[in-house]
């Protein structure tokens, strides 16, 4: 898996974060935060997102996508606005023929903290650590790489287990 594109979908910022996996070293090639104004309605938000995160892919050329899920215990009209735009990035890989699996926050502050209820500012921290990224990296955007990592990390072991267990698709 050379290329991984995380997305910390959002309906006004979102991020994104290109990691390539080499084998035991993973090294990040782009981050950033999309943006729509939050004055324009949540379908022309959407669009002008869709849009930028279209031009991620033709820019960064991804072979896989990975997108983290909504966390819905705090608010359930935010999580259904946060559900959209995650249907926007899967939309969007779709597009591509890009192959795309979906985390929860637990699941990805897990594989980058080892612990599944770190802060955002840990999983930042630990992020930089790992992709040598600038201390000051947005938090949507070290969201982003953070998911990038959570699936390289998932699909290495889904393919030991494979390959321990043979006939068995990772």
């Amino acid at each position: 898996m050379p290329r991984v594109l995380g997305v910390d979908p959002g309906t006004v910022a979102m991020g994104y974060g290109v990691v390539e996996d080499a084998g035991d070293d993973s090294s990040a090639i782009a981050s950033g935060v999309l943006t729509a104004s939050a004055d324009l309605a949540l379908p022309q938000r959407l669009h002008t997102l869709y849009r930028q995160l279209q031009e991620a892919i033709v820019r960064y050329r991804p072979a896989e996508v990975a997108v983290e899920e909504p966390f819905t215990a705090k608010n359930p009209h935010s999580a259904l606005a946060v559900g959209q735009a995650l249907a926007l990035a899967l939309l969007a890989a779709a597009d591509h023929g890009l192959p795309v699996r979906t985390y929860p926050p637990a699941t990805v502050k897990q594989a980058v903290t080892n612990y599944g209820r770190s802060t955002k500012d840990q999983v930042r921290q630990m992020v930089c650590l790992r992709l040598g990224t600038p201390r000051n990296i947005p938090e949507h955007a070290a969201d982003a790489l953070a998911i990038a990592l959570c699936h390289i990390q998932e699909s290495r072991l889904a393919a030991r287990l494979a390959q321990a267990q043979p006939g068995v698709k990772p």
